[in-house]
């Protein structure tokens, strides 16, 4: 029944199956490899009305975890995502979220995909992961829009 306990397997399989049958707009995910639901392949479509709008970038949910080029002020280099959701549950040592931002078992996959269509319409400057892309989200807006335009055609293979 695949890796981990089968009680977060039914789970995922769970929500695998309300994905399939009710997906979220500009959203697709599904499971790797179905013997392994705890890792999943994810295509995230740019927010319309945003310089990400007509990209179309792969993630892998293990958790979020971007596998395709991605300037943006909250995603680290080597493609990891930085948002509240996806901290580890309790308090925030350092006193910027509160547990209720945090991640909690309760939250569904398709809740945290969510979340990162949302942080690639309104980055978190303030919360650099890439201290450069916030700097230049901040201070050089064209020069920023000019970068994500570019991962957009890489996104899309162009």
């Amino acid at each position: 029944m695949g890796k981990g306990n089968s009680t977060a397997t039914r789970r995922l399989m769970a929500e695998y199956k309300q994905l399939v049958n009710d997906p979220p707009e500009g959203i697709s995910a599904g499971p790797l490899d179905e013997d392994n639901f705890f890792e999943w392949e994810c295509l995230v479509q740019g927010p319309e009305g945003t310089p990400y709008e007509g990209g179309i970038f792969s993630a892998t949910l293990s958790f979020p975890n971007f596998t395709c080029p991605i300037f943006h002020p909250n995603v680290y280099e080597d493609g990891t995502v930085c948002i509240s959701i996806l901290h580890e549950p309790g308090d925030d040592p350092n006193m910027y979220e509160s547990a209720s931002e945090r991640w909690s078992p309760i939250q569904s996959v398709e809740k945290i995909l969510i979340s990162v269509v949302s942080m690639l319409a309104e980055p978190n400057d303030e919360s650099g992961a890439n201290i450069d892309a916030s700097k230049m989200w901040r201070e050089n807006r064209d020069q920023f829009n000019r970068i994500v335009r570019k991962n957009v055609r890489e996104s899309l293979g162009l």
